[in-house]
């Protein structure tokens, strides 16, 4: 596997016309050592989280690879959404991608009402403030995977009327 640390110029990617599994992930864990290729050539990224560098040099990558390529994300969840919402813009289709979240990690909320994220540790199912409009958020598994984050609605939306 490659290096967090290492320059976006020396993540340079797979060769171009890569066509096999291209395994990505982010956090400090190797999650994805074990995970099974199907005899496809595989190609191994870490990143430390999926900031703006990391997801450059995803996008990178895929943009270098070859039609039937098959992506793995491991790692926390706001990574992998993030990730997952940055490859699906680069026209990977969801039968190509995998996603392995980890069972505990951040989980972005995006606010219904004000449109901000809100980045949390809080599990599935209970209340967090927006940080954009202050209201305070229910979240459920509603998941996009168009804005990256579970879907937050105003918890008090019933007894406002």
């Amino acid at each position: 596997m490659r290096a967090a640390s290492q320059s976006p110029a020396t993540v340079t990617g797979c060769e171009p016309g890569f066509r096999g599994v291209i395994c990505v992930s982010f956090g400090a864990a190797n999650t994805l050592a074990d995970h099974d290729a199907g005899g496809m050539p595989r190609q191994d990224f870490r990143f430390a989280s999926a900031n703006p560098e990391a997801l450059a040099n995803l996008r990178s990558v895929l943009e270098r690879s070859c039609v039937g390529v098959r992506l793995v994300l491991a790692g926390p969840p706001a990574d992998v959404h993030a990730a997952a919402s940055a490859v699906a813009e680069c026209g990977l289709v969801d039968e190509e991608i995998t996603l392995l979240c980890d069972e505990v990690g951040p989980r972005v909320i995006f606010c219904g009402h004000c449109h901000a994220s809100t980045t949390t540790d809080h599990p599935i199912g209970t209340d967090v403030d927006c940080r954009g409009c202050a209201t305070t958020l229910t979240f459920t598994d509603h998941f996009s995977r168009r804005v990256g984050g579970y879907l937050g609605f105003s918890a008090h939306a019933e007894e406002a009327a």
